[in-house]
């Protein structure tokens, strides 16, 4: 009984991964528990097991006692105790191994389907690929091998639920670090990362070797390493973009292939108002709003698209709604637009104290003043959606159906989304950025941010030359249009 014993317990050590400190801790607990049936008397059973031998000795009230002779019910009560320590402890060990690999890449063997969910067999327990962490247009069958990265890990009374994910934005990075060596290897570092599961993704990298060029050795020649990827994703438009500390430089990056001509940066508000020609509206925001809104989330910054004239007309117009708050000076108001507040909303949500820091000349009491203010103005004004943003939500709306436009991209694909070789700088896409049926509002919203806050990286703040310039560019523009009030004023009428 005593070399069975030990035995038996190296054996589940061994099938299981469960301590054997743990399985006879378990044991002697059962033992103990079946004992007090047979000394009534006693206040405290112990029962101990030598490790090697597997003997076992009784106390009772700390004095060793003859082991007894255990009958069927005893017996059977053990039993149970024994199965339910194993459990446990083959529930943590599955547990503790797997919450290590949260957000790894792992592969297993699809077994069946229930109700749109897949169950995934990992070898030592399955795990469950719901609907909404499948990529659209994934074909799954029983017995296909499948990849995907651990989302999440939980345990469920006796049992461990781990879920999978295929559209995480760590699904793609891990792809990345398989199939590029020089990322494995640390020489090259994904800096930022935003995905739109099933359409497109934008890939933020740079390299810590100046002789490796980053995009080149993600895309391969002619495309090879980056079309591993594209397959694995089913299609799922990449673009890999060079990073830059500056964001001056990295916004025109990450909003390739369009031609970007001004990047003013209002470092209040967290907003970038990025100027470009006619011609290149279109291809900037892209098909209804997807390079723009990916380009947002890649940089932490929420990307407002316009021309120069679009935003000539949006300067004189907000130094003229700022002005209609009461003790707001045209002055005051210019410095406002200078640093990005552009309407009621815009006040409305600032810190009075960062306000008052940043605009020369306001006290901390006149902002707070002011900032109240916008804010009943913004209540005002909520049905009439003044802002450039609301009005956008709204055209989306009307041109996609109920729900925004980020909403209706996981529910049908877009025509012609499939990568056959890379583009300029890294973009890998079957052709340029359409320039006909785009969403015609202009403007850019941030798609609704959830899991994945860490999804992305968010960029440093942006520094001073940076800041200073995009001051510089404001100022301009709103003396442009002092000078032509001036000159159409003092023409006879």
């Amino acid at each position: 009984m005593s070399v069975d014993l030990v035995r038996i317990v190296d054996s589940i050590h061994r099938e299981k991964n469960i301590s054997k400190e743990l399985l006879f801790e378990g044991i002697q607990a059962a033992l103990a528990m079946a004992a007090k049936k047979h000394y009534p008397d006693a206040n405290e059973i112990e029962v101990k097991i030598d490790r090697e031998t597997g003997k076992v000795y009784t106390l009772a009230d700390g004095s060793p006692v003859e082991p007894p002779d255990f009958g069927r019910i005893a017996a059977q009560t053990a039993k149970q105790v024994i199965i339910q320590k194993i459990r446990e402890a083959e529930r943590d060990s599955l547990f503790d191994e797997f919450v290590g690999l949260q957000s790894d890449l792992i592969t297993g063997t699809v077994q069946r389907f229930e109700g749109g969910a897949v169950t995934v067999n990992l070898g030592k327990t399955d795990a469950l690929l719901p609907r909404p962490e499948q990529i659209p247009g994934d074909d799954l069958h029983p017995g296909e091998r499948v990849r995907a990265v651990i989302k999440e890990v939980s345990k469920r009374g006796q049992r461990v639920k781990i879920i999978l994910s295929r559209t995480h934005p760590d699904f793609v990075r891990r792809l990345f670090e398989l199939e590029i060596p020089e990322i494995a290897d640390n020489v090259i570092s994904i800096r930022a990362l935003a995905r739109e599961a099933g359409y497109r993704s934008k890939v933020a990298v740079s390299s810590a070797d100046t002789k490796v060029d980053a995009v080149g050795a993600c895309v391969g020649v002619r495309g090879t390493r980056i079309k591993n990827i594209v397959d694995e994703l089913g299609g799922e438009r990449i673009d890999i973009v060079r990073w830059n500390e500056s964001l001056q430089v990295l916004i025109p990056n990450s909003l390739q292939p369009a031609e970007i001509e001004e990047v003013m940066l209002c470092h209040l508000l967290g907003r970038a108002i990025v100027l470009v020609r006619e011609d290149q509206l279109s291809l900037a925001i892209g098909r209804r709003g997807q390079n723009v809104r990916l380009a947002s989330k890649l940089v932490g910054w929420d990307i407002e698209i316009m021309t120069g004239d679009e935003l000539d007309k949006l300067i004189d117009k907000a130094v003229r709604i700022l002005c209609t708050i009461h003790g707001l000076e045209a002055e005051l108001a210019e410095r406002m637009v200078e640093q990005g507040i552009l309407s009621y909303d815009d006040l409305s949500i600032m810190d009075a104290n960062d306000l008052s820091n940043t605009i020369e000349g306001l006290s901390l009491d006149t902002a707070q003043e002011f900032i109240d203010r916008a804010e009943e103005l913004a209540e005002e004004e909520q049905e009439e959606s003044p802002r450039r943003k609301g009005g956008r939500l709204a055209a989306s709306e009307n041109l996609d159906g109920p729900g925004s436009a980020s909403s209706e991209l996981t529910q049908e694909p877009l025509d012609g989304e499939s990568s056959e070789e890379p583009g300029e700088d890294g973009e890998f896409s079957p052709d340029e950025e359409s320039t006909t049926d785009q969403d015609p509002v202009h403007d850019l919203a941030l798609a609704e941010e959830g899991l994945e806050t860490e999804d992305h990286e968010i960029s440093r703040a942006p520094s001073e030359i940076d800041q200073d310039e995009t001051e510089r560019l404001m100022l301009e523009a709103i003396e442009g249009i002092s000078d032509e009030e001036s000159e159409s004023s003092e023409q006879p009428k």
